[in-house]
């Protein structure tokens, strides 16, 4: 929708006829889903589109366009989310166009490829390159578990480490492990469930089986971690909200020579039983600014899930701030 009482300007773009189909999407549902985060009118005919509206408008909107061409061109598919994520970069001013993000692939199997999709998350990556210890704090769906799992592959495929260990708290089962039935490994299991299925879509189902055997990929509570040095090896823990101060502590003195270390966690999302304080809020206090290690914070504006994922996490972050406030 064009905003009035601001000067109008028009520009129209020419696509290139071999990804114009991509860009706008069947029935143009990608260039409807551009005007609904944009005050323009947006209108294509053939390979023209044209561009109405404020002048900040109409170039960001252009820029997006342009993006997309960029994206398309690379052969990648492009839909409403694919959109919605490109405006959200291109209203930040990232210094790293989308297309130039899209081709830092992580990893790819059967045509299918992991790579950051919004500039957090790119600079999560870039972090978790760049440093020993990374805490990623941040909503569900924001990719937190899913990219670091990628690095970890890409690291194990790579060489860079020699084992991938994935662990997180089973706090929802507290001490009631004994009462449920089955052998502990079927006990802990649902709690690990979640790192399996990220595990699956990026190695073959094949392949999971004899790493697991040979114990290069290892899945584990956080309680098997205690006593443990952990060499040569990529660990992430995972749901760390639900660790206590002294679970977290444990936890990252395991750290061994050549290892890297993900810590992932939600800190809206606290399970712990009698108002315990979560160990991933207190260890920001103590380690903050220490070389080595770096806190990453994801918004709702990098969650890639269903859009409407995104719009809950940042109605219910307003309702704290809201009511926080009027404690």
């Amino acid at each position: 929708m064009v905003e009035k009482n601001k000067p109008i300007v028009t520009k129209v773009i020419d696509l290139d006829p071999a990804h114009v189909q991509a860009i706008l999407g069947i029935e143009d549902k990608n260039l409807k889903a551009l005007e609904e985060h944009v005050r323009a009118e947006i209108f294509a005919r053939g390979t023209t589109v044209t561009i109405t509206g404020p002048d900040v408008d109409v170039v960001r909107a252009s820029r997006v366009l342009y993006e997309l061409a960029a994206v398309a061109k690379a052969g990648r598919t492009i839909n409403p989310e694919t959109v919605r994520h490109t405006v959200g970069l291109v209203r930040q001013d990232a210094p790293e166009t989308v297309s130039a993000a899209a081709r830092r692939d992580i990893i790819s199997r059967r045509g299918k490829t992991v790579r950051a999709m919004t500039h957090g998350q790119q600079k999560y990556v870039d972090a978790i390159d760049n440093n020993t210890i990374v805490f990623g704090i941040g909503p569900a769906g924001s990719g937190k578990t899913y990219l670091a799992m990628a690095k970890a592959v890409q690291a194990l495929q790579s060489k860079r480490v020699q084992r991938i260990i994935l662990t997180r708290p089973a706090v929802e089962a507290g001490e009631k492990l004994g009462f449920l039935p089955g052998t502990l490994g079927e006990k802990i299991d649902p709690y690990l469930r979640p790192l399996y299925d990220a595990l699956r879509d990026m190695v073959d189902q094949e392949a999971i089986g004899k790493l697991l055997e040979s114990g290069i990929v290892e899945v584990a509570p956080l309680a098997y971690m205690r006593g443990r040095t952990l060499n040569d090896a990529f660990v992430i823990l995972d749901e760390a909200q639900n660790t206590t101060a002294a679970q977290m502590k444990m936890f990252l003195t395991r750290l061994g020579f050549g290892s890297t270390m993900v810590v992932t966690g939600d800190i809206t999302q606290v399970d712990l039983p009698g108002g315990q304080r979560s160990g991933l809020r207190v260890i920001r206090d103590i380690l903050d600014g220490v070389e080595g290690i770096h806190f990453c914070n994801l918004t709702s504006s990098d969650v890639v899930r269903h859009q409407l994922v995104g719009r809950i996490v940042a109605a219910y972050d307003e309702y704290e701030q809201t009511h926080s406030t009027k404690r």
